[in-house]
């Protein structure tokens, strides 16, 4: 239980004097801590934040006037009342303490009656900084009777006619109700006044904030527009989930969550009611991203909707799937045969014919596509290690492990066995965060785990539907410096964290390591992708991030700084969460390294279907991370122009290349048209044959050099290698680019509906039926 006694921190250089009043302190009734000069009271002040401080002003290192501004300067002790000590009965001393921020001013000597009376005064009336008079002074904000009174009358003008609001809920995730009640009050109000605090660093004039029973703060922002008030919640999350708070004698990082809604002369219902309604479906995610409320959010509504659903679903279902995909398909026909066909042969009647040029631009293509390909496979070819400091310290170190249940629950155990048989000279913590549509008899397994081995951390998360929640949820339970995430059937090297490790103290904030396929030998797909997989992440990934200076991360076998991590967070209404995560940090300047020697072992998909369905949520994804990432790259001041020509290249380029790429055949098809048949063709043209040698070229390249940078149990399978030539040419090459082509058509569609990769423990047992999803 936490004590009723205040505390107070007593900072002063001369021991005798320091003993002297620590007795007084402590026969009035109070818990006093002692510090010897200002730099001692700072580390004292982040293990237990105290409830008043009194310091001497002449101390060596830090002296007192230095303490005040340090402390007045920082948001979680700024508003930690403070008395000054001195000697000196100089003017200027004193109005020079009481203008950086100190409370009260004794001059030596004193008696203890004389100081306990001005500490009383401290403690039953805190000040409270200028800017949130008059609000509560134990947090510096409203008490929520008041608030409520000024929400209604706010409110209430704007029905009269008066300018829009926004009303704000935040809630921090971590702190659950049982954990509140063990917190106590004053540790409550400690975190509340570093809330206070953060909002403060944008509030408005108008602005006011909260806190009620549940530790939660509306924020009433009236005259503003949604889409300011977006951006400026957004930042607030961001700020939140930065900070390292302190309460009870501890420090934490806490995950913020916000709900939001507006408020106009036509608003009927509750204000409040609609902002908690988007507070709870923003608590689902952890992304850090405000959510506005809308009406299906409402529990009645989503129950009429849920029930609609399931009756209608089949009926839904059938439709779309005989519909749908031959809408799309018939699109993707037109935009890339039909349209570019009818252009030709239109613009050839009124003697205007474009494909020589057309053809030329087609040439061009291949051959830029084959030159930077070249050049990724060349870059790759120089092997990189990070540096080795035999005296380096490792840090704790935590694992995330992102798990669907009824489809992995296969290859959990053995997953999570694996990982406890890592070496790592630091403390290793696993975070195994998994959702599940029902109970499961491996649960009872996990929880065995956790209880044989502390290092284990199994976390169900509830209500998710993605990667990206289970890994948000995982991360209020990390206690590593640097985590690396995972899926659910990845198996690291023994000595990955040590590599991994070396990286992040080496300039880095997050590496991204190489996926090694395990289960090649099951079917021709998996080889294909065994070697396609070395050809991604030996040669493609690594010959990448040196040519554009910035790698990705793939989202597996990927390492997080922990506080880059907590505060990117993973957005789960993205199809590829793990590369919109990349792009949003190098955006902001961080640096993500391509390590293929960082190797774990993961399953392939071993169906055609399997690899049909994965491909296209990949790519899908991609287009979406290109819509959302290619114009903010470029505008982004902290990219060099380097990088943002790898913007250009990753993104963009990877959109428009296969279609740029197949107008090879329409042009083809119209010449045929206008010479009466194929046949009459000039197949031998000399740039035509030599873009022909030089693009085909790329195919022997990039088996080659997947084959050289392979990892050595990959390398041994020579034959693997020579059947992925022919079959990457003659039809897997093709099928990617039209998948990627598909994925566009199908995202302008709006059709996010997706199967969960099937998943099943290598060498037996059948892999669990494919699952639907949709994107949010």
């Amino acid at each position: 239980m936490e004590s009723l006694r205040a505390s107070i921190l007593l900072v002063e250089d001369d021991e005798p004097i320091r003993l002297v009043l620590s007795r007084v302190l402590s026969k009035a009734g109070y818990d006093v801590a002692q510090a010897a000069d200002g730099r001692e009271a700072i580390k004292r002040i982040a293990e237990s934040l105290p409830d008043l401080i009194i310091s001497d002003v002449v101390m060596p290192r830090l002296d007192g006037f230095g303490l005040v501004a340090m402390l007045r300067a920082d948001p979680s002790t700024r508003m930690v009342p403070l008395i000054l000590l001195s000697a000196r009965n100089k003017h200027s001393d004193i109005v020079r303490g009481l203008d950086l921020g100190a409370d009260d001013y004794l001059v030596k000597p004193f008696d203890g009656a004389e100081l306990l009376a001005r500490v009383r005064a401290k403690m039953v009336r805190p000040p409270v900084p200028f800017d949130l008079v008059p609000q509560d002074a134990t947090a510096g904000i409203l008490p929520v009777a008041h608030f409520n009174q000024e929400a209604a009358r706010e409110i209430a003008r704007t029905q009269r006619g008066g300018a829009p609001g926004v009303l704000a809920y935040v809630a921090l995730n971590e702190l659950s109700s049982g954990l509140r009640e063990r917190m106590g009050t004053r540790s409550q109000t400690q975190l509340a006044a570093q809330v206070s605090a953060l909002v403060d660093a944008d509030r408005q004039p108008l602005d006011l904030l909260s806190r009620d029973s549940a530790l939660r703060f509306p924020l009433l922002m009236p005259e503003m527009d949604v889409t300011t008030a977006k951006v400026r919640l957004a930042k607030l999350a961001y700020r939140i989930a930065a900070h390292s708070f302190v309460a009870g004698g501890e420090r934490m990082r806490l995950t913020p969550t916000i709900g939001y809604t507006t408020f106009d002369d036509t608003t009927e219902a509750s204000p409040a009611r609609e902002a908690l309604t988007a507070l709870d479906v923003a608590a689902t995610h952890l992304d850090l991203q405000p959510i506005r409320y809308h009406p299906s959010q409402n529990i009645a509504v989503s129950r009429k909707k849920a029930a609609l659903e399931v009756a209608l679903r089949p009926l839904l279902e059938r439709l779309g799937a005989l519909l749908l995909p031959p809408l799309q398909l018939a699109v993707l026909a037109f935009l890339a045969f039909g349209l570019p066909l009818t252009v030709y042969s239109s613009l050839a009647r009124v003697g205007w014919d474009i494909t020589p040029f057309a053809y030329l631009v087609v040439l061009l293509a291949l051959l830029f596509t084959a030159g930077l390909i070249w050049a990724e496979g060349i870059a790759a070819m120089r092997r990189v290690d990070p540096p080795n400091d035999p005296q380096m310290v490792y840090p704790p170190a935590s694992a995330i492990i992102a798990a669907y249940l009824p489809n992995e629950a296969a290859t959990v155990t053995e997953t999570i066995e694996a990982f406890l048989h890592l070496e790592y000279p630091g403390p290793l913590q696993i975070i195994l965060a998994y959702n599940t549509p029902r109970t499961l008899p491996v649960e009872a397994h996990l929880r065995e785990l956790a209880a044989r081995d502390p290092r284990f951390v199994p976390i169900r998360v509830a209500d998710s539907t993605s990667k990206a929640q289970n890994v948000n949820a995982a991360l209020a339970a990390v206690t590593g410096e640097f985590v690396g995430v995972f899926d659910a059937d990845h198996h690291p090297d023994a000595r990955s964290f040590t590599r991994a490790a070396r990286w992040l103290a080496n300039g880095y904030d997050v590496v991204q390591g190489h996926c090694q396929v395990r289960n090649g030998d099951e079917s021709w797909v998996s080889r294909m992708v065994a070697v396609e997989f070395e050809s991604i992440y030996a040669a493609s990934h690594p010959g990448r991030a040196r040519l554009h200076d910035f790698g990705v991360f793939g989202g597996s076998n990927g390492y997080w700084k922990t506080n880059l991590l907590r505060e990117t967070r993973m957005h789960g209404f993205m199809l590829t969460e793990d590369i919109d995560s990349s792009m949003r940090v190098v955006e902001a300047g961080y640096k993500i390294a391509s390590d293929p020697h960082l190797v774990s072992r993961e399953l392939a998909t071993t169906t055609l279907k399997a690899l049909w369905n994965q491909r296209l949520r990949w790519a899908q994804g991609w287009f979406q991370v290109s819509l959302r990432h290619t114009a903010s790259g470029f505008q982004s001041s902290r990219l060099s122009l380097r990088q943002k020509l790898g913007f250009a290249h990753l993104l963009a380029w990877r959109e428009i290349y296969p279609w740029i790429s197949l107008q090879m055949v329409p042009i083809l098809a119209f010449w045929a048209w206008r010479a009466g048949g194929i046949q009459y063709i000039d197949w031998f043209v000399p740039i035509f044959v030599l873009t022909t040698i030089v693009t085909q070229s790329v195919a022997v390249g990039q088996v080659y050099m997947a084959y050289v940078l392979a990892a050595p149990e990959i390398r041994k399978r020579t034959s693997w290698f020579v059947s992925y030539f022919f079959i990457s040419f003659f039809f897997y090459t093709p099928l990617k680019n039209l998948i990627a082509m598909y994925a566009q058509i199908k995202e302008l569609f709006r059709d996010r509906k997706w199967k969960v990769t099937p998943r099943g423990a290598r060498g037996g047992g059948s892999a669990p039926a494919e699952v639907e999803a949709v994107q949010g």
